[in-house]
């Protein structure tokens, strides 16, 4: 028996009915992330563990000042095509993610819960468009909140390189929350094949990333002088101002002019 289980009335799978009756929730965290190869150091279940961390302990420190945030279990599985030619990324369509979000929101309505956070670990799941959809289709308010960009007007009093995949920042999260798993002495310099054309390079004209077409690492970032104690600078900053956001959300009622000033 795990001794280390505690009842968390903000974490709906340690929670019980005779609590969930006598709340009421007001706001709805669901977390969605990916499984897929992060460099050759970092474990496939990065987006997973470092999303259901986050989600955790944005509620977990949201909780006093309102008893009403219930953070969902993360839905592990993303849109990964483009990473399909490294062992073991698993893919899911982008219709089949949106309808299992779209179900999940329609049973939190029926419960009563109005306003949902889409609290996302995962750069290839899009839902701004299911977002709209879902607003037109019921009376909820649904907001995302791709948690590793929380603090990037911080980013760089905290990092040295920038990271868009299995970099710095990455490999300093995952150093602070689980080092056992990181094996840095496996690392690729995540160095990537530009774009050939200009319009690209300037950002003007976008396309999607075939990963394997990169480096043969799966990495856009270079993880050299990752620490753990940038790690936690970052994981804190965020944390804390997610948790500032579920309290704002949790306590503002539905009017009117909701989510915008009357």
């Amino acid at each position: 028996m795990n001794s280390d289980q505690v009842i968390r009335e903000w974490d709906i799978t340690t929670t019980n009915l005779e609590r969930i009756v006598n709340r009421q929730y007001e706001v709805a965290v669901l977390p969605t992330a990916a499984i897929e190869a992060h460099n050759r150091h970092l474990p496939e279940g990065q987006d997973f563990l470092h999303t259901t961390w986050v989600s955790r302990r944005s509620c977990e420190l949201a909780w006093p000042p309102c008893k009403s945030v219930i953070c969902l279990p993360t839905i592990p599985y993303g849109i990964d095509c483009n990473q399909l030619a490294f062992p073991l990324a698993i893919h899911v369509s982008q219709s089949a993610l949106d309808a299992m979000v779209s179900d999940i929101i329609a049973s939190l309505r029926h419960h009563g819960i109005r306003k949902i956070v889409l609290l996302n670990g995962h750069g290839g799941n899009e839902f701004k468009s299911l977002i709209r959809q879902i607003q037109c289709n019921m009376d909820v308010f649904v907001f995302l909140c791709n948690w590793w960009t929380v603090g990037k007007d911080k980013y760089d009093e905290i990092f040295t390189c920038p990271d868009d995949h299995a970099g710095q920042m990455e490999t300093s999260v995952a150093m602070a929350l689980y080092p056992d798993l990181v094996e840095t002495q496996n690392a690729g310099d995540g160095l990537v094949r530009p774009f050939r054309f200009e319009a690209l390079q300037k950002g003007w004209v976008s396309t999607s990333r075939d990963f394997a077409r990169l480096n043969d690492h799966c990495a856009a970032g270079n993880p050299k002088n990752a620490s753990a104690e940038q790690g936690r600078r970052y994981l804190d900053l965020v944390c804390e101002r997610i948790s500032t956001f579920l309290v704002e959300l949790a306590t503002s009622p539905i009017d009117e002019s909701f989510p915008h000033i009357p």
